[in-house]
């Protein structure tokens, strides 16, 4: 697929594009005063902002997860709760409880941390699954229903959710159905040696301490999320889009040589992620059109964590990744 022409329409919404993403790069910007390197963890963090998704993020200790997400939370002028997961966290401390009233005879609600702008779910994967399902209804439907009640969420809501690979101990897999919710899984890596020396560099003083300055509101959230919807999108795209999502479960259809390493495949909102994904991809590099280019960067992100897969892959140590990239190498680019 080459480049589209680029019609008055499409530049008039580069026009707003380039407007709507000054806060979005002031914003990078400040967080790259703390954060080194870890581009594909900022972005993503950016992309799901403005795809209005949630995150996952993985990785071992002392990789800066907790770290990025505080900044990301202290550059927007919106309300902000770290929640630490323990195995004796209960669901009541997340979402809130009903408090009885013995002078009234009534309950009332005591709404948890969770009624927020931002959450910060640190080290997710440390409870047990009663707890991680208490999500489940925020992420998606983005209420919460407390006895009879139900409370809608914060507009913006993020949860963004940092794990430690599971075969660290103490931890419990997410169950199947959180996971889906999420937008990305961004899988954060070790720095290269000059990244870890500007670490070194920047934050090996003990009175190391970076502030960040609140660069971006909630209306400018909002107009960019508008904006990036007008993102145009052709029609050969959308198929692609379609197509990579298709070949998860049907790999034959597209002769991609991952027969039987797949349990189940990619849900239909793996479709929706990818085809908004892509528009915050283009939104972020400043076009008013999506490239297939777009869709294949965000790919990973948005289908590694969707693929259950079999055991003959594990026996053969495949990860979601590996399938990933079979996936964009096989299913044909318009």
């Amino acid at each position: 697929m080459t480049t589209p022409t680029i019609s008055a329409d499409i530049q008039e919404i580069e026009r707003q594009v380039t407007a709507h993403s000054r806060p979005f790069r002031a914003l990078k910007e400040q967080m790259q005063r703390v954060i080194v390197g870890q581009e594909e963890l900022l972005d993503g963090l950016l992309m799901a902002l403005l795809a209005n998704g949630h995150v996952l993020i993985e990785g071992v200790p002392g990789l800066a997860k907790t770290t990025a997400v505080s900044c990301l939370a202290s550059g927007l002028r919106t309300a902000f709760q770290r929640i630490q997961f323990t195995p004796d966290l209960l669901p009541a401390d997340l979402i809130g409880t009903l408090i009885y009233r013995p002078g009234t005879g009534d309950f009332a609600v005591k709404r948890g941390p969770i009624f927020t702008n931002i959450v910060l779910a640190d080290e997710i994967n440390r409870a047990p699954a009663k707890v991680q399902s208490a999500l489940l209804e925020a992420m998606q439907e983005r209420q919460v229903t407390i006895g009879a009640e139900t409370f809608p969420m914060a507009d913006p809501f993020l949860v963004l959710a940092t794990q430690n690979p599971v075969e660290q101990e103490g931890t419990y897999p997410l169950p199947e159905a959180q996971v889906d919710r999420f937008l990305f899984k961004i899988v954060v890596r070790y720095p290269t040696p000059r990244q870890e020396r500007q670490i070194l560099d920047r934050m090996s003083k003990s009175n190391a301490v970076i502030t960040i300055d609140p660069v971006m509101r909630p209306e400018d959230i909002a107009s960019a999320r508008a904006c990036c919807d007008e993102i145009a999108m052709d029609e050969r795209l959308k198929d692609y889009i379609v197509n990579l999502v298709t070949a998860t479960r049907d790999p034959a259809q597209f002769r991609v040589p991952i027969a039987g390493l797949i349990q189940y495949g990619a849900s239909p909102r793996a479709t929706l992620a990818l085809a908004k994904a892509a528009r915050a991809r283009a939104f972020l590099d400043g076009r008013g059109f999506v490239l297939p280019q777009d869709v294949k960067d965000i790919a990973p992100l948005v289908l590694r964590h969707r693929l259950i897969l079999s055991y003959e892959a594990e026996a053969e140590e495949k990860t979601g990744d590996d399938l990933v990239r079979t996936l964009l190498e096989h299913v044909p680019v318009p």
